[in-house]
């Protein structure tokens, strides 16, 4: 069986924070859901726990970090084509989302990101596939 992640996070409004990754076209998994949680479908393998703020104090002796004025993590996400990153990064931003960082084009790998309505931020990046496998074009 395949390695599992399941990246936790907090959010202050479940149903603001469904409704958003609704848009960009994702699922939730009700087996992992409940009114405090949503178990958000990445891939197979990948999902995020998104979670009331006071429910993922259960899981730490930590202060969450204020991720409007901080930042916690950065999660990655790959995309098929440089389109898929704009289309992704487009509807995130007319879903809700606010712009991150500046774009990256490196000819060879192409990136955006943008802030969840918590203020997460995700990058959408694009490599080229020959780049991957290391046949020198990227050099």
């Amino acid at each position: 069986m395949p390695q599992m992640i399941f990246v936790n996070l907090p959010v202050k409004d479940l149903e603001t924070t469904k409704g958003f990754f609704g848009k960009l076209g994702y699922s939730f998994n009700p087996q992992f859901s409940d009114e405090h949680t949503a178990c958000l479908v990445i891939s197979d393998t990948i999902f995020a726990m998104l979670l009331e703020e006071p429910r993922f104090k259960d899981f730490t002796k930590k202060e969450i970090a204020d991720a409007s004025t901080s930042t916690e993590v950065i999660l990655a996400l790959s995309a098929d084509s440089r389109e898929k990153v704009d289309e992704l990064v487009d509807t995130a931003l007319a879903s809700g989302g606010s712009p991150a960082n500046e774009p990256q084009d490196l000819g060879f790998m192409y990136g955006r990101s943008f802030q969840d309505p918590d203020h997460h931020m995700w990058e959408v990046v694009w490599m080229d596939p020959a780049a991957v496998e290391g046949d020198g074009r990227s050099a």
